[in-house]
């Protein structure tokens, strides 16, 4: 398990990077023992507040994450280890078997696709400031990052639990009982939506 502990714009002294790492590796050893890697970040947020997120990956794919800000960097570092641990609980048989059907799922079950980052605020801040004819004209918006991802096949049920892990707010998927691509998301009344063309549902009834 590789650890990463950061501090922006505040230093995080020998005893805190003690009882971070003695906590997470009690976590890690409670659940699974297959973290792969963790990263730890405090920063200050506010008067007197300390931001602590977390990311920890288990397995290859599957992402958990969770933040809180208290008053004291340690209580910040302890309110956000437990919401991982809290995770970790609710979903942990359910880690188990996919984990399982991963490591017997091939390759070639994966689509490969590529992740953008979109620079539309950018533009949006630029139109506020700029005469017409200086905006950047056409309906494709500024690429500002981009890299590989893979798509991968899995139910909805897997889907909701690896959105609720990773504190995503959608996630494109492809569905194994027809092998189309499906979409969930997280609505604004905080139930989960769930998004399949009309096509799939009549390819299936046929």
């Amino acid at each position: 398990m590789e650890l990463a502990i950061h501090g922006k714009q505040m230093d995080v002294g020998d005893a805190l990077r003690t009882h971070i790492t003695t906590k997470l590796e009690e976590v890690n050893a409670k659940y699974f023992n297959r973290a792969i890697d963790i990263t730890v970040t405090l920063a200050p947020e506010g008067h007197g507040f300390v931001k602590t997120h977390i990311s920890l990956r288990v397995g290859k794919d599957i992402l958990v994450t969770a933040h809180a800000t208290e008053s004291d960097a340690y209580v910040s570092f302890d309110v956000t280890a437990e919401k991982i641990a809290k995770q970790l609980r609710r979903y942990k048989r359910r880690l188990r078997d996919h984990h399982a059907r991963l490591e017997q799922t091939p390759e070639t079950e994966m689509t490969k696709a590529r992740d953008y980052v979109l620079a539309i605020q950018e533009l949006q801040g630029q139109a506020e400031e700029q005469e017409e004819d200086d905006i950047p004209q056409g309906e494709d918006p500024v690429i500002v990052a981009e890299q590989p991802m893979q798509i991968q096949k899995m139910s909805v049920s897997d889907a909701v639990m690896r959105m609720d892990l990773s504190g995503q707010t959608a996630i494109l998927f492809r569905n194994p009982k027809n092998n189309h691509l499906n979409m969930i998301y997280r609505r604004a009344d905080g139930n989960i939506g769930w998004v399949e063309p009309e096509e799939n549902i009549a390819s299936a009834a046929e």
